[in-house]
């Protein structure tokens, strides 16, 4: 290997995850006798154990938009892994606490929990991660060792309840600072920042062979519409569905549904214009509510002679919910609330469930986080499972209000933007 080529890959060294390392390393010749993880391991020195500065987009304050600051990372404490973000997107969460729940302590925070990156350092207790690991942020956590967790019934898990205020929609803890103020981590994650600290449980290791780029969107709508599907709907083969709403999440219901062999897979929303990327996911009719001069539930019994065995909700309006519930067939129909809010209250009359309806709700598609993530990356790679036709525009976090609108006016499916260089 001539030095000129050895300069340019130890150059790579100072992003590279430790699998091309170790593949740099066996090519080298014996007689150099350079161990190149070493030297990967400098660099992350380098910032181990310090406060690292770098870009975020902070929100301020609600209704307005996101400002790209220089905030201090502070070093992960015990049992908390700093992750250098390579990749994230928007999803409507991220929306929906910037411009309708709008909780004034919810602020300044950085927004983002749909993102992927690698490892920088670790905090005292850590032995599952090292620098260099890829990994995806979570959410929901999976600490493993609660009752929740142990149960197969759930993928809930008591760290998750402490580790995030829900009313504010952020971590209980932050590493975030920005001119002199404490910065909240939005869903204990923040992914809209180039580093990021989180709490072990909440982190997914990946395959090394996983693009961040396009397994990023693994972290929140994809596992969320999909697992609702197959998961916690739990659709049969040969069986109807109906999916409200066309985004991400729903787009992903409707590939769970049709994973799950379901004959039928009715797609609706009142924009047209989504139907033919339903198609691409597997959907077989398209019913815009605005087409016709009956609810929409009624419409759909009739077609369906009856009702639809499943149906999933994946907008976040109370009203839909029940659509979604009325659609399903009386007997033995299963509706599942997809879409977050917190809101309105659900109006609905007892002879709706009396019937013999089933009616449930799904977080993050019923996948307890770590494992579920890291099979579902796996799929991703066997080709067993789409991720990228989500993917409508790439940006980079310079122009997270950009891909910020472009959600807001539902004119993408998914916007991902470069963070960091991977």
């Amino acid at each position: 290997m001539s030095r000129y080529y050895l300069n340019l890959e130890c150059g790579a060294l100072f992003s590279a995850p430790r699998s091309r390392v170790l593949q740099l390393q066996s090519s080298l010749t014996p007689c150099l006798h350079i161990n190149l993880w070493t030297l990967f391991l400098a660099t992350n020195m380098a910032t181990a154990g310090k406060v690292i500065k770098c870009k975020a987009a902070v929100a301020w304050e609600p209704n307005k938009p996101v400002v790209i600051e220089e905030i201090e990372v502070a070093p992960p404490q015990a049992n908390e892994v700093r992750i250098k973000i390579v990749a994230t997107s928007v999803c409507h969460s991220d929306l929906y606490h910037l411009f309708e729940s709008m909780h004034k302590d919810g602020f300044p925070t950085v927004l983002g929990h749909e993102g992927a990156g690698i490892v920088e350092s670790v905090g005292p207790g850590v032995t599952e991660f090292q620098p260099g690991d890829k990994v995806i942020p979570l959410f929901l956590s999976q600490c493993k060792e609660c009752h929740l967790c142990k149960n197969p019934r759930t993928n809930q898990c008591e760290v998750a309840w402490t580790r995030i205020n829900q009313a504010i929609m952020a971590g209980v803890e932050s590493r975030f600072t920005c001119k002199g103020k404490r910065v909240l981590q939005f869903m204990g994650t923040s992914t809209f920042s180039e580093y990021t600290v989180i709490n072990q449980t909440a982190v997914a290791k990946i395959d090394p062979a996983a693009p961040l780029d396009k397994v990023c969107l693994l972290g929140c709508g994809i596992c969320t519409g999909y697992g609702a599907a197959v998961n916690t709907a739990k659709v049969e083969s040969g069986s109807t569905c109906a999916v409200f709403g066309l985004g991400a999440v729903g787009l992903a219901a409707v590939m769970g549904c049709k994973a799950a062999g379901a004959k039928r897979i009715i797609a609706v929303d009142v924009n047209p214009d989504k139907f033919e990327n339903a198609k691409v996911f597997g959907a077989t009719d398209f019913v815009n509510p605005k087409d016709h001069d009956k609810p929409i539930h009624e419409v759909l019994t009739k077609m369906t002679s009856g009702g639809v065995d499943y149906s999933l909700e994946c907008v976040g309006n109370v009203q839909v919910m029940r659509s979604a519930l009325e659609s399903s067939a009386q007997g033995w129909g299963v509706s599942v609330i997809v879409g977050w809010t917190d809101l309105h209250d659900i109006v609905i009359r007892p002879v709706h469930l009396i019937s013999g309806r089933t009616w449930k709700g799904s977080m993050f598609g019923g996948f307890k986080s770590k494992d579920g993530v890291s099979k579902m990356v796996k799929d991703y790679l066997d080709k067993k499972l789409k991720v990228d036709e989500f993917i409508s525009h790439n940006m980079t976090l310079d122009q997270a209000n950009d891909a910020i609108e472009l959600m807001k006016n539902c004119k993408c499916i998914r916007a991902v933007m470069s963070v960091s260089p991977p």
